[in-house]
């Protein structure tokens, strides 16, 4: 009979924990793909999953057609070829989604797997029920659910530690030296992926291996040896790695890519960020991100933490034990070797101003293990608190009434837990959802559309860098997908590359903040490539009824000149001919003049149209040209339209849903051959 009981309950355990792996699994899905469809204010995003695609096609390495305008973001350049600086452990954990027909199913694979590892392993450091429960705060956290929701690493690299650390467990209890092999390959990956992460999460398991190993060497050495021996082999692999990318195995391909990121304090830098990290300010840093991970991000906040310092407090009265030590000694690791680590000053943005920061929308992501012990001392305090309250009722009422009692408590408990989770989620899934408004605006062109044989121009408001901030747009690891996208620079050497594509430039009009709303709207304009020994751009321009004059500058080669028009009209036209090396504005209504332009440059074009006082503005066309001796090659110029003075230069792009009726804008490229 008690065999029978055991079983049930054995069988009901492991159904709670498929169920939570379940809605793990789906609220993931449904975040990932409603409050992230076009990524996250993160842009590591897109690093992960361009070299997710390279590892699909057996590439560790790109080779763009053209230097400089195919570099995506937080890629070493390394010759003609670019590579990322992150390992490429987490990017084939979100390749296997892209197998399965989606890249989100292993975010929702990963959590479910995570929250039933975490189970799994405090069931293995206490009992069925408390390891039930700790999956559950686990599950209720926001840090777990944003941050497993993202193609970011923090997820999968738990995913490693968690299953290190389950079949450590298993292997101790058992002696079985398979789950030994299985905790070493599994700690050998998570260092691979993220060393230093792996190290903190392990250390207290180590210290538990050496202590195995001094009170029964004989029995704990065999396993333990297994154990090391595939975990070291993993740490092989990552410098093997590391000779192949960077030509040294110590030197890891962050490094490469920043020198001075890292570890440690003193002076820390990456592409002209840079602070002097003393220990200091590293205190203060990781006192507020602990502050933000105990007030908002674990599930509960405050109320939580204190349910779980409670468990804490409950375990050591029972007497803990060696084992559960393990999770006393990750809090200790992870906390104080995160100090040793700028990344937490960075995640804050402004320290002194309140919600800055990624911390902000993604959380303290970088003490994304915390959540185990968490979890795993809520539970204990959680259960601990019903047993007294079953008790006292014992004590106090009916027996039939104490069923009751307990239930109203637990009931009680958990809409405490989760209203107080409900707010302090609300203003993080709202920055994320604001952003996603925001990133709908900015690609609505790209849905409108279809491409076939396309070239796309992507402007470069963070740098010379693709796929940041656009992560949506990157290319195929060969760079022949049906649309290519590459920066708006060296246009012509890009052109030349992609001579059979038609051409098209992505514009949008605003600073690109999306957590403000911003950009106000986007969209695709369609681009000629005229070639010739002479080129006409003709640019028509709509003029409001109450315009009084319009004046013209030409710009190129910091040679300008500046004309007022002698009887503009609605509309009113602008001719550039381009010929000889020189841009002259030519046409009935403007004085000719002409400048000298470079082999290569950008000829500029601004209509000032004055309105009267305070309500002037510009339109403004910025024309890729070329000429090679006689032979000239123009672009559809960049449009602009300017309504305050200093706004024309990448923020104005020209929007005809966002202008006016009047203020219309067509151009148009000629290109002829001189017969004489």
């Amino acid at each position: 009979m008690a065999s029978g009981t055991t079983d049930l309950r054995s069988r009901t355990w492991r159904v709670g924990v498929v169920a939570v792996a379940a809605v793990a699994a789906v609220a993931v899905w449904l975040l990932a793909t409603r409050l992230f469809p076009y990524h996250s204010l993160n842009h590591d995003e897109g690093v992960y999953l361009q070299q997710a695609a390279m590892l699909l096609d057996g590439q560790l390495f790109l080779s763009p057609p053209v230097e400089e305008v195919f570099h995506p973001w937080f890629f070493v350049e390394d010759g003609g070829q670019l590579y990322s600086k992150y390992a490429p452990v987490v990017p084939a954990l979100f390749a296997v989604g892209q197998l399965l027909g989606a890249a989100r199913l292993a975010l929702a694979g990963i959590a479910a797997a995570n929250v039933a590892l975490v189970a799994l392993v405090v069931r293995e450091l206490f009992d069925r029920r408390t390891g039930l429960v700790a999956a559950l705060f686990v599950l209720a956290s926001p840090l777990f659910l944003i941050d497993s929701a993202v193609f970011l690493p923090y997820a999968p690299t738990t995913l490693l530690n968690l299953t290190f650390l389950y079949a450590y467990l298993r292997a101790d209890r058992t002696g079985d030296r398979r789950w030994a092999g299985a905790a070493g390959a599994a700690v050998g990956l998570a260092f691979f992926a993220r060393p230093y992460t792996a190290v903190l999460f392990a250390a207290p398991v180590i210290g538990h291996a050496l202590w195995t190993l001094y009170r029964d060497g004989g029995d704990a050495l065999p396993r333990q040896v297994v154990t090391a021996v595939f975990g070291l082999a993993g740490v092989v692999l990552s410098l093997g790695y590391n000779a192949v990318m960077t030509g040294s195995p110590l030197v890891f391909p962050y490094q490469e890519f920043a020198p001075e990121d890292g570890l440690g304090f003193g002076h820390h830098e990456i592409l002209g960020h840079e602070v002097d990290y003393t220990v200091g300010l590293a205190l203060r840093a990781n006192a507020l991100v602990l502050e933000q991970l105990t007030t908002t991000w674990l599930a509960g906040g405050l109320l939580g933490v204190a349910v779980a310092l409670g468990g804490i407090a409950v375990a050591v009265r029972r007497g803990i034990s060696a084992r559960q030590g393990i999770l006393v000694g990750q809090i200790g690791t992870i906390v104080v070797g995160n100090v040793y680590f700028w990344g937490n000053y960075n995640v804050l943005g402004v320290l002194d101003r309140a919600g800055d920061g990624l911390i902000a929308s993604h959380g303290p992501y970088y003490h994304f293990d915390l959540l185990l012990p968490f979890g795993a001392f809520a539970a204990v305090g959680a259960l601990a608190l019903l047993d007294a309250v079953r008790r006292a009722a014992d004590e106090r009422v009916e027996p039939r009434a104490v069923r009751v009692v307990v239930v109203a408590v637990a009931l009680v408990s958990v809409a405490m837990l989760g209203g107080v989770t409900a707010t302090n989620a609300e203003r993080p899934v709202e920055m994320n959802a604001l952003a996603t408004e925001t990133y709908e605006r900015a690609y609505d062109p790209f849905e409108e559309r279809s491409f076939d044989e396309a070239l796309v121009f992507l402007p470069t408001p963070y740098g010379d860098w693709l796929n940041h901030p656009f992560q949506a747009l990157r290319n195929d690891p060969g760079y022949d997908g049906s649309a290519v996208y590459a920066m708006d620079e060296r246009p012509f050497a890009v052109v030349d590359a992609y001579p059979d594509r038609t051409l098209y430039r992505y514009t949008f009009r605003g600073e690109w903040e999306p957590y403000s709303g911003a950009p106000r709207g986007a969209r695709i304009q369609p681009v000629d490539h005229a070639a010739g020994e002479t080129v006409t751009l003709n640019a028509t321009v709509g003029l409001p009824s109450t315009y009084r004059s319009v004046s013209a500058t030409l710009t190129a080669d910091e040679e300008s000149f500046t004309v007022v028009a002698r009887n503009a009209t609605d509309p009113t036209t602008a001719r550039i001919r381009f010929e000889d090396g020189r841009a002259r504005l030519v046409g009935p209504n403007w004085p000719t003049h002409s400048v000298p332009y470079d082999e290569r440059e950008a000829v500029s074009l601004t209509l000032f149209v004055d309105k009267g006082p305070g309500a002037s503005f510009s339109y403004r066309f910025e024309t890729p040209v070329s000429h090679e001796g006689r032979r000239v090659r123009a672009l559809t110029p960049r449009i602009e339209r300017c309504v305050a003075i200093g706004e024309c230069g990448g923020d104005a792009g020209y929007v005809p849903d966002l202008a006016p009726d009047w203020a219309t804008v067509r151009t148009d490229l000629t290109a002829r051959e001189d017969n004489r």
